[in-house]
């Protein structure tokens, strides 16, 4: 659906927004025919998000599991550690998966945008669940070089070291790839989660390793390892998290609004963009200039095909605001109101 709002001020200054709220636009080009939004991208997304969640949940559940009782029956340091990391990352599919099934609600008079900012506050829980598994497993290896314990059942433990690094690195790539696909930095982050603790879980082979043919004390000096690696995660995480929370986009996003607007007929010129993530659906209003002497219905037509160009070229959009403005004005600082009086107000003035 496409609304359009025209403001007049004195002077001839008028501009148009048009405003695609569905993405349930369609359209063929002769042999290369296609249709946008057949069935609600965001629905079709968050379906795909739940889906890799559950399975995701599954395979890393599946693999703790087995590790426990190896740490059970060995008494490694290293191997709890490694066990308590498959754990949280397995427990951080629960706020994903209620985060997705957030988004699947529709929005609402409070919630206009709809409720994709779940999904953001579950990249918290996440970050926070990584961090605690970090500090219980760094608690556990210090508490090893203080009370040292015989581990046995080494082969064991190798055997459930590589069970571990094959149940996470297949994680890794399974979130990863939807992440990517549906836009989901939560879930994408999610992954490398999984993909590092993978990797911490073939030094518990370094470790056994250790044990056998140098010293004991190899046991707890893993776990401390694998106790700096989950810290790292945390930070690298943290970091993608935290950047959507304060409506960051990364600089290719900017740069690919600005190339589509401008290789459309009719603009002269796109001055201010703007792009945040709600969820893993992003949201985008540009500034275009066009020459002054276009009407109404010319500019909507330019502004529809800016539109179109948009959802080509970013296939997680799924809102564009496109602001007209003629050539001589455009951008924003144009639309700010000098100081003026009215009503018996005091003198004032509207800054965008």
């Amino acid at each position: 659906m496409f609304k359009k709002k025209a403001h007049h001020h004195h002077g001839g200054h008028h501009h148009d927004r048009e405003e695609h709220e569905h993405h349930d636009h369609s359209h063929d080009h002769g042999e290369h025919g296609h249709t946008h939004g057949v069935i609600d991208p965001s629905i079709v997304t968050t379906e795909r998000g739940i889906w890799a969640i559950k399975w995701s949940f599954l395979g890393l559940m599946v693999t703790a599991l087995l590790q426990v009782g190896v740490v059970v029956i060995s008494n490694s340091v290293m191997l709890l550690a490694d066990t308590i990391h498959n754990f949280g990352d397995a427990a951080t599919a629960i706020p994903l998966w209620i985060a997705f099934s957030f988004a699947r609600l529709k929005p609402s008079k409070r919630f206009t945008y709809g409720y994709g900012r779940v999904e953001d506050l579950a990249g918290i829980a996440i970050v926070l669940t990584i961090l605690f598994s970090a500090i219980y497993a760094g608690y556990e290896s210090i508490n090893r070089f203080l009370n040292p314990k015989t581990v046995g059942h080494l082969w064991v433990v190798a055997a459930a070291s590589i069970i571990g690094f094959i149940g996470n690195e297949g994680v890794a790539i399974f979130r990863i790839k939807v992440g990517k696909e549906i836009g989901s930095a939560a879930l994408v982050a999610d992954g490398y989660h999984a993909r590092v603790d993978g990797w911490t879980s073939l030094s518990v082979l370094v470790g056994v390793l250790g044990i056998r043919f140098v010293h004991p004390i190899a046991d707890p000096i893993v776990g401390v390892l694998i106790t700096i690696a989950i810290f790292g995660i945390v930070l690298q995480s943290g970091k993608a998290v935290f950047t959507r929370l304060l409506d960051g986009v990364e600089a290719d996003v900017i740069d690919e609004i600005n190339h589509a607007a401008h290789h459309v007929d009719g603009v002269q010129e796109v001055t201010d963009v703007r792009s945040r993530w709600i969820g893993h659906r992003l949201h985008a209003e540009v500034n275009i200039a066009v020459a002054p002497h276009l009407s109404v219905a010319e500019g909507h037509a330019i502004a529809k095909e800016v539109q179109h160009q948009l959802f080509h070229h970013l296939t997680y959009l799924s809102r564009a605001v496109i602001h007209i403005d003629p050539v001589e004005e455009s951008g924003e600082h144009h639309h700010s109101i000098i100081e003026h009086s009215h009503d018996g107000l005091p003198t004032h003035s509207h800054v965008v």
